[in-house]
């Protein structure tokens, strides 16, 4: 695989078109939704030919995985030895499953996710996320890093006093975290007078929110991390049911994508491709996947892309970071705005360490927005706060203030995985 990214354009296409015929026929043969879906649109699978054709098969939704889970399953039940679900960050968590090759795939992402940001073997590599809760990338990693050869810490989610101790103990060049996880471990050193100008780490691998603008510049939050620790960021997006990792290079220039596991359309709102650089919704196609194959299936997630060569040398594709959810997609006063929006003037504001945004649907069925914010800000930093969201969105959403303690319990429910800074309750 590693030679692959060094592969000229046209061989990786060529690679990546046997690899989709190949899945097109597996699904034909064991999906019973695919074999529905092609049976109600006449498709005969062999008679697609080209990319062109490929592009005529409909599009899977989140709704159909959700409402007919079980007819994803292209293998025997018994053959599934990891079950796993999404975040269920639009709603309830859906299923999904995999097989001894499943996981082997899984690994095989990893490893090679790892290797394009430079990890080696014997590197020690901390990993705070949890490999438990019905979670597929904490496994994700740690199987990567196995193959890999590197040594591991696993330490799991929360607990900054652990994550330094932890970093202290054992010399961990890289370390994996949420972003905002890595916020509060600075914070909790500043508080603990903990001297972090000397610690091991060097980079972290950063997953579950974005730290770069569209242009790959840091946003507000990879400068609030590196401002205050000197370490390399790496942003990472991943998603559970495509099992696929895409992962920034040494050059921070767009995260790669892995061609030989995962196909990417990048589409406008009627199904046509957009252009490089212009913002369209991911749809994906999973690429050696034996339990629960996708066929275009829509993400949701809105970004960026380019083909162009990058120059570590690799030629395969590379996305930016995801500016928000097709579904979160807010009309606030007749202004059309992401969470993201929100999210960036909101870190940038000095002296406000956490928040919530609520977004709901008035009598009138339009959004409203909710942002709360802790109520020692003083009334000044308010009215200063709703001139900077008129001023870069020409809009101002509701701020709320409350005790702090519960933004804290809103922004980390029990049932969920990750923070949840944006809570679409329309």
């Amino acid at each position: 695989m590693s030679n692959l990214h060094r592969s000229s354009i046209e061989e990786i296409k060529q690679l990546q078109w046997l690899q989709l015929k190949k899945q097109l026929i597996y699904l034909d043969l064991h999906s019973p939704f695919y074999q529905d879906k092609f049976r109600k649109s006449v498709t005969d699978v062999t008679k697609i030919l080209s990319y062109d054709d490929f592009r005529h098969l409909p599009i899977t939704t989140k709704e159909d995985l959700q409402e007919h889970n079980e007819d994803f399953i292209c293998v025997p039940r018994e053959e599934i030895i990891d079950h796993v679900t999404t975040s269920g960050t639009l709603g309830i968590p859906v299923s999904l499953g995999l097989n001894e090759a499943d996981l082997q795939r899984l690994t095989r992402n990893e490893l090679e996710s790892f290797k394009l940001i430079g990890v080696e073997k014997g590197d020690v590599v901390q990993i705070t996320t949890t490999l438990d809760r019905r979670f597929m990338a904490g496994l994700a990693y740690f199987m990567g890093l196995r193959e890999l050869g590197a040594g591991i810490v696993r330490t799991g989610s929360g607990l900054p006093q652990l994550q330094w101790d932890s970093i202290e103990r054992f010399r961990p060049k890289y370390i994996v975290a949420v972003p905002s996880f890595l916020v509060k471990m600075l914070q909790y050193a500043k508080d603990n007078n903990i001297d972090i100008s000397e610690t091991s780490v060097k980079a972290a691998i950063c997953i579950g929110e974005p730290i770069r603008e569209l242009d790959y510049s840091l946003n507000t939050l990879g400068k609030r991390i590196t401002e205050d620790w000197n370490i390399d960021l790496f942003s990472t997006y991943a998603s559970t049911e495509m099992a696929t990792a895409f992962t920034e290079c040494e050059v921070h220039m767009g995260n790669h994508s892995q061609p030989d596991l995962i196909f990417t359309e990048i589409l406008d709102d009627d199904g046509r491709h957009v252009k490089p650089g212009e913002i369209g919704e991911l749809v994906i196609t999973t690429l050696q996947n034996e339990t629960m194959p996708l066929l275009r299936f829509a993400t949701g997630d809105m970004l960026t892309f380019t083909d162009s060569p990058c120059t570590c040398g690799r030629n395969t594709q590379r996305l930016s970071s995801v500016m928000g959810r097709k579904q979160q997609m807010i009309k606030l006063k007749g202004t059309s705005i992401y969470p993201q929006n929100i999210i960036e003037i909101l870190t940038n504001f000095k002296g406000l360490d956490t928040f919530v945004i609520e977004a709901r649907r008035n009598d009138l069925e339009m959004d409203m927005i909710t942002v709360k914010v802790p109520d020692n800000v003083s009334l000044e930093r308010i009215d200063t706060l709703t001139e900077i969201f008129k001023s870069r969105l020409q809009v101002t959403p509701d701020i709320e203030l409350v005790k702090k303690e519960e933004i804290e319990l809103l922004r980390s429910p029990e049932e969920k995985r990750k923070p949840e800074v944006f809570r679409d309750l329309r």
